[in-house]
């Protein structure tokens, strides 16, 4: 197999002129018959017994050549790309010119390239990072998280029921004076203030005693999605049987002592005061890295070609059924439960296609112009990190991932931390949705 002439056509597009000899065609032909021509019967022979040249003679000399093309077809691919040496992004058409046993296989290949992109001023770029503080306010709402983790259900007897209790109650709904699919309940455990059933039913139960048997009018949302009930008023009849409450544990050394390590509540207070700084403070840094990233991208220039697109996309695609699969599901089920075309999953995708095959040509380009490299310890330890996180032999990880692959992730790291370095990073105090709302 042999390139014979390379030669570009427009923008990130060559044409490979590419040959096959009659030897290697013929070699695929005899592996083809093999498996196929024991599914034929001639005329004189058992079936499947019947000689190449009399399968050939019968049903002509070409019979067996899509399945050898078939079979070369990866050879022929790789050779080619590799003789080039082109950086190949895709194959977009493959055409047969000459195909004879006599003579062997010419085929041409359209190949895509990965584009040259044009970047600067990355260096200098202005971010504005977020001034991380944690009040005692928000540690009070840590600590009554944590309250109402801890929290045990009592039984209620002396009052009517309130927001926050739980109703055990029988319902039975009433369509126009007859009930309907759906609308009936025994012994139902449910959380008034909780928004679980309808709007309005959970409002009509406050109120009510110990054995209470009453009436509930509410209407359907216009966009429920049973059909007959759409914006329909209907009435629950209910009973009461139950009333439960939530009973917090105080706030004292010994419920710090049975939720945690520590032995008194000024200590707890301060560790979880510690751990939310801590995760604002991740949140502000990936919030500076994706105004980093996203400044990066808006900066590339050049003609990346769509099947750049359409291939992260399809590493997109691909790496979500992956992680269905873990979870017992496959891709048509989770269309036909959401109701989305595969269409419609890549049309989803685009965009963060497009960003990821942006900034991953700009890293590159930007490692390139620096001289940024991964050295061989550099590699070994992002090895010996990736054997830690997934506890597995270092030997078992480099049987699965290429060491030229993760090079090109840690050239990566390195690269944002360059950007990072020579970024004009300004820290101020970023006000949120419900913040500005307050100031309006």
């Amino acid at each position: 197999m042999n390139l014979t002439a390379k030669n570009s056509t427009e923008t990130n597009k060559f044409e490979l002129d590419f040959s096959v000899s009659a030897e290697k065609f013929n070699e695929a032909i005899q592996q083809v018959y093999k498996v196929e021509g024991k599914k034929i019967a001639i005329d004189g022979f058992r079936k499947g017994k019947a000689p190449l040249a009399f399968i050939e003679k019968y049903y002509g000399e070409n019979v067996f050549f899509e399945g050898a093309i078939d079979k070369l077809y990866r050879d022929i691919v790789t050779t080619a790309i590799e003789q080039s040496e082109l950086d190949v992004v895709a194959v977009s058409a493959f055409n047969i010119e000459e195909m004879s046993k006599k003579d062997g296989v010419k085929c041409k290949l359209t190949v895509v390239i990965k584009p040259e992109i044009e970047i600067k001023d990355y260096k200098g770029i202005e971010v504005t990072k977020d001034t991380v503080s944690v009040t005692e306010k928000e540690v009070d709402a840590e600590v009554e998280k944590i309250r109402e983790r801890n929290a045990r259900t009592i039984e209620v007897t002396d009052r009517a029921t309130k927001d926050g209790d739980i109703a055990v109650i029988d319902f039975e709904g009433f369509l126009e004076d007859k009930p309907f699919d759906g609308g009936k309940g025994e012994n139902h455990e449910l959380t008034l203030g909780s928004g679980q059933f309808i709007p309005g039913f959970e409002e009509q139960v406050v109120g009510h005693v110990i054995g209470d048997e009453f009436d509930v009018n509410v209407s359907f949302p216009e966009d429920y999605q049973a059909e007959d009930l759409k914006g329909k008023a209907v009435v629950f009849k209910v009973k009461l049987h139950e009333i439960k409450a939530k009973e917090l544990p105080e706030v004292d050394d010994e419920f710090v002592k049975d939720v945690s390590e520590f032995d008194t509540v000024k200590d707890y207070r301060a560790d979880l005061k510690a751990h939310l700084k801590e995760h604002k403070q991740e949140h502000a840094d990936s919030d500076a890295e994706n105004q980093l990233v996203d400044a990066i991208i808006a900066k590339v220039k050049g003609e990346i070609p769509d099947e750049m697109y359409e291939n992260e996309v399809d590493e997109i695609i691909n790496s979500f059924a992956y992680r269905l699969q873990s979870q017992g599901l496959n891709m048509e089920t989770y269309m036909q439960y959401t109701g989305m075309t595969m269409e419609e999953m890549r049309k989803t995708y685009r965009a963060q296609a497009e960003n990821q095959v942006k900034i991953r040509l700009a890293l590159e380009k930007i490692a390139s112009i620096e001289g940024i490299t991964a050295s061989d310890e550099e590699i070994e330890k992002e090895f010996a990190e990736l054997a830690k996180n997934y506890n597995m032999e270092a030997a078992q990880v480099k049987g699965m991932i290429r060491p030229e692959d993760l090079a090109k992730d840690v050239v990566n790291k390195k690269t944002i931390d360059f950007v990072k370095e020579n970024a004009d990073i300004k820290t101020a105090k970023k006000t949120s949705k419900k913040e500005k709302a307050k100031e309006e």
